[in-house]
């Protein structure tokens, strides 16, 4: 189970004392900032893409929305989100609970620079019933991202 993959790597990295386990559903960024009394800007969204068949995750604030023309700058194709059946199998993760912690070793992260406008941001933690409370740098440190872009308006 996705969670129990999440919680062994924060586990693993000193990490698994961060994670928030509400008794209410997080899996959107409405009921997830609702459900941790924060700003849906703090969320920190797990969006899944697919290019030349290779999964990559980009972590963007709550309320950012993927810029098509700004993807294809960065990524030199145009972006196509991986079906909803599919994520489990490509990310590690389901849908509503995808998060950067413990994925397939092949998914690589981007963080995207919306990001920047919060020092906390809580990420999922392998369900729909949880998040992680992280500073930023720690995030970027802990996650291994590949690079922070600029996708988002």
């Amino acid at each position: 189970m996705s969670v129990e993959k999440a919680k062994k790597y924060l586990k693993e990295k000193g990490y698994l004392d961060r994670v928030i386990e509400p008794d209410v559903s997080t899996a959107t960024v409405e009921l997830a900032a609702a459900a941790i009394g924060v700003e849906p800007g703090r969320i920190c969204k797990s969006l899944s893409f697919i290019i030349d068949d290779r999964p990559i995750l980009i972590l963007a604030e709550g309320m950012a929305r993927v810029d098509n023309k700004k993807y294809k700058q960065e990524f030199g194709k145009k972006a196509k989100m991986i079906q909803r059946e599919q994520v489990g199998e490509l990310i590690g993760h389901e849908a509503g609970g995808v998060c950067p912690f413990g994925v397939n070793e092949n998914v690589e992260i981007y963080l995207d620079e919306s990001l920047k406008k919060w020092d906390t941001v809580y990420p999922a933690a392998g369900n729909a019933n949880s998040a992680v409370r992280l500073e930023l740098d720690e995030l970027e440190k802990l996650v291994n991202a590949k690079k922070w872009v600029d996708v988002c308006k």
